[in-house]
């Protein structure tokens, strides 16, 4: 029993001695979040604001790092103020009830030279879904930017119902560029 204690100690002790701590904060600067979706055949863009983001990334660290960042979602805007209006309603982003759409890092890997790929939670109308987005991270004399670019069911998120002329399928695309 006195080993077993000893070795688990030692296993603790290394385990966690292994870890580092992301202390290298961004400061968002500018953004972009853009949408894009099918409808009649023809294309919607859109872009969400309000953007408030917690961002502790250290590329030599990108396991131990954290994102998250979470849009108004009062602030849809594909430039038509009738749709935009009837997007914020129940049937779709019901703004009222859900205020914000959250997306949250719980696993970040580096792949290769300045691209990573990252597991978020994603959560729209209390739905939250798991995803597996790439992106980018670029820095260059201390400010620097993230680009990813990822397609979401729209379905799975309870957003517009069934359709016959609005695709399923939702092109996102964020780009912020942040200061330490």
């Amino acid at each position: 029993m006195h080993k077993l204690l000893i070795i688990l100690i030692g296993i603790s002790y290394f385990s966690f001695s292994q870890v580092k701590n992301v202390d290298m904060e961004w400061k968002l600067l500018t953004y972009q979040v853009k949408f894009k979706i099918r409808n009649a055949g023809l294309n919607v863009d859109g872009v969400f604001t309000g953007l408030q983001t917690t961002i502790k990334f250290d590329p030599n660290a990108a396991a131990e790092s954290y994102i998250l960042a979470s849009v108004e979602s009062k602030t849809v805007n594909s430039d038509n103020s009738m749709r935009d209006n009837h997007l914020k309603k129940s049937d779709y982003f019901d703004v009222v009830k859900y205020p914000k759409i959250t997306i949250e890092s719980t696993g970040i890997t580096l792949e290769n030279a300045q691209h990573y790929k990252g597991v978020f939670k994603i959560t729209i109308k209390n739905k939250t879904k798991e995803l597996t987005i790439p992106f980018t991270f670029v820095e260059k004399d201390g400010k620097a930017t993230f680009e990813g670019k990822f397609v979401i069911n729209r379905k799975d998120f309870g957003i517009g119902g069934s359709s016959f002329i609005l695709s399923d399928n939702v092109e996102i695309v964020v780009k912020l560029n942040v200061i330490k």
